[in-house]
């Protein structure tokens, strides 16, 4: 038997309704509903979802603080045996954290092509003169995660709209 982790798509799926519950969170607290958890042999180690405007923190994205979080946890910054399930693709301020923490693997529901960097805009995550590349895993769930994006950002624009009219 060989020592290859194995990959398995049933979880891949899984973490990744686990992340878009936390995207959810994000959701109904009017932050941009980004979720992430981040998974150790089979298990969540850390969870969390956009508080941006919630810690008034530019920071503060899913992925930053399921990291800070994976590394409490752990009782190490190298989180090299980890896998991240984030509902959008990573950020170039997310993907730089998570090639820092030697994340082995990232897997994402939707692309960004204006400002991804996991092959979206660029790719950090592979970037060949960094000291680490991640394995990349694209597309998983992503219509669920698109549409809680898409419906987040409309619902954003009906608001601006309203008030712009005077309505609110």
């Amino acid at each position: 038997m060989s020592d290859e982790p194995i990959i398995d798509l049933q979880s891949d799926q899984y973490f990744m309704g686990e992340a878009l519950r936390q995207a959810t969170r994000a959701y109904e607290a009017e932050e941009v509903p980004v979720g992430a958890v981040i998974v150790r042999e089979g298990r969540i180690i850390a969870r969390a979802f956009n508080q941006v405007e919630l810690l008034k923190d530019a920071t503060a994205h899913a992925e930053m603080l399921a990291i800070t979080q994976a590394e409490e946890v752990m009782g190490d910054w190298r989180l090299t045996d980890c896998t991240l399930y984030v509902t959008k693709e990573p950020c170039p301020m997310c993907a730089g954290a998570v090639v820092h923490v030697r994340l082995a693997r990232v897997v994402y529901g939707m692309g960004d092509p204006k400002a991804g960097a996991a092959g979206g805009a660029m790719n950090l995550l592979q970037f060949p003169t960094l000291n680490h590349r991640c394995e990349i895993t694209r597309g998983v769930r992503e219509p669920e995660c698109a549409a809680l994006l898409q419906g987040f950002f409309a619902e954003q624009r009906a608001k601006s709209k309203l008030r712009n009219q005077g309505g609110e």
